[in-house]
């Protein structure tokens, strides 16, 4: 198959129908079957998974709902290695042939380094993962190379140009986070588009959180059009990025799948005017955050514990915004990713130096205390 999909949806298998809502493993296979059927006969073919997704069941699943029971070329397929289970350079391989066993997929379409950051890049090139896949690719058992990535652009911008051999990279982009300060999908996606890298898309809807937007927001989608649904504004979003070859969504439910499916089967990027709308949705989440920081980063050249300020009010904001029910958020991720370079907030020894230069005088030491709560528990 090419390079690129056929079509710019993927099946994100991270959230699978469950018969346990309390047992990320207990996936209902007989559901999922009857999604990959459908994804497959609507002309879809993009399958991504990981080694840790549904509690490691993810991709044993994959083998009894996908390879078992549809022809090889039919379907192109993801997986992932990642630097949490890899501690020698013989687990990496190790890791690798149990995937195979597990997917029975005999080789994999794209393979991913996961979850790229900056602590996490340390151990991928000291255990040289980067050679090390790029070996399963001139044998044949990865046709695809690149990376998830969540950390800052000028990150990226470093790891692009260190591995020029990388074929694409996975990054988190949607509406909400597109000019965040923390996650800050637009600048990644620059770098992704300065080096030409093509862009799988994750998180296009935060995980249900751009599915569960707050009235004022369905209000203006559904005066916009009526018969779109709100996920759908999200997805579109995310696809109408030119460097984007794929957007993942992590259906739970064949609802989900046929919604996702209807409109991007034929899929038609966001107008300027969708796009501006997109733009006041976010506004208009945003209005609601707990702290009106501009990012204005004054308070952060006095402070002397090199606390990343803006960043973190950033990532506290948009946590706010996620659904209750969720377990895990990325932004605690980007949160844990940017303590390795600068202070936690929990560091601040209360001097008050920020306080005294921030435009918008908030009080920075009171809602450093309610982030360090939030993200340090």
């Amino acid at each position: 198959m090419d390079f690129y999909p056929k079509k710019k949806l993927g099946f994100g298998l991270m959230r699978l129908p469950l018969t346990n809502a309390n047992d990320p493993a207990s996936i209902d296979l007989e559901e999922m079957k009857k999604m990959v059927d459908y994804f497959l006969a609507e002309g879809f073919t993009y399958f991504d998974t990981a080694w840790m997704y549904c509690g490691f069941a993810s991709e044993n699943a994959v083998k009894e709902a996908l390879t078992s029971r549809h022809p090889r070329q039919s379907y192109t397929l993801a997986t992932k290695l990642h630097s949490g289970f890899i501690h020698t350079e013989e687990d990496r391989d190790k890791v690798f042939q149990e995937q195979l066993e597990k997917t029975g997929a005999g080789y994999f379409d794209y393979y991913l380094i996961h979850d790229i950051n900056v602590h996490s890049y340390e151990i991928y090139n000291k255990l040289h993962c980067f050679d090390w896949l790029m070996e399963k690719k001139k044998a044949g058992l990865v046709k695809h190379i690149g990376f998830s990535f969540h950390d800052h652009a000028d990150f990226l911008d470093k790891v692009l140009h260190d591995h020029p051999e990388m074929e694409f990279v996975q990054l988190q982009i949607n509406y909400l986070d597109w000019d965040s300060l923390g996650v800050q999908s637009r600048k990644c996606y620059e770098v992704a588009e300065k080096y030409q890298k093509p862009v799988i898309v994750m998180e296009p809807v935060k995980g249900g959180t751009l599915a569960n937007v707050p009235e004022s927001v369905e209000k203006l989608f559904r005066e916009k059009d009526p018969h779109a649904s709100i996920p759908s504004w999200a997805v579109r979003f995310a696809a109408s990025r030119k460097q984007v070859m794929v957007v993942l969504s992590g259906m739970s439910n064949l609802a989900q799948m046929k919604d996702n499916t209807s409109y991007m089967k034929d899929f038609v990027p966001l107008t300027a005017q969708e796009e501006a709308l997109c733009a006041k949705a976010a506004d208009l989440i945003n209005e609601n955050i707990a702290i009106p920081c501009t990012g204005c980063s004054y308070c952060t050249e006095g402070c002397p514990m090199h606390i990343a300020i803006p960043q973190y009010f950033s990532l506290y904001n948009a946590d706010l915004q996620e659904t209750e029910e969720k377990t895990w958020t990325p932004q605690g991720e980007y949160y844990t990713n940017l303590t390795k370079e600068f202070g936690k907030a929990s560091d601040c020894i209360g001097c008050g130096a920020c306080e005294t230069v921030c435009p918008q005088h908030l009080p920075i030491r009171s809602h450093l205390k309610e982030v360090a709560e939030r993200f340090e528990k």
